[in-house]
């Protein structure tokens, strides 16, 4: 098949799949005329790619999974470098959710904090003798004015 035909079939631009190519990612057939050729197994290979781009791998991430794809493996997470692909990318996502939680905690010890703040004050609008409430715009007292004058 030809290079738009691939790139229909595989949800892609074509620029994306010369530039797959340009990495190494995806094979760099011609036929007699120029014309870039692909087949079923290329279409397998791009599946792949993106397939493990959509979970988050970056492009080089990729390359050991289509390494094992052409190196014959039915599936391209079967080789051991493609298993260590996955073993760093769990302990990243492990990092990434750490680092959420504990930005988590904080957000929600902050918003503790400002609610138990608000609460403080609001109990001391209530109270007789206790401050005003704060407006961020009072309007002014309606006063008239001669007609053509500023000032009142």
């Amino acid at each position: 098949m030809r290079i738009g035909e691939l790139a229909q079939q595989a949800g892609i631009t074509t620029r994306t799949l010369r530039h797959y190519e340009s990495l190494g990612l995806l094979p760099a057939r011609r036929t007699g005329n120029g014309y870039r050729t692909y087949d079923e197994e290329d279409l397998r290979l791009l599946r792949q790619i993106r397939t493990l781009a959509d979970f988050g791998f970056g492009l080089e991430e990729t390359r050991p999974f289509v390494e094992c794809l052409r190196a014959g493996h039915p599936a391209g997470d079967s080789c051991p470098a493609s298993l260590e692909v996955y073993r760093r990318k769990l302990a990243e996502l492990d990092d990434c959710i750490d680092n959420l939680q504990r930005v988590r905690a904080e957000v929600g010890a902050q918003l503790a904090r400002a609610e138990r703040t608000r609460a403080a004050l609001q109990s001391e609008a209530d109270l007789p003798g206790g401050p005003p409430p704060r407006c961020a715009f009072t309007p002014p007292d309606p006063v008239l004015t001669e007609p053509g004058s500023s000032t009142p």
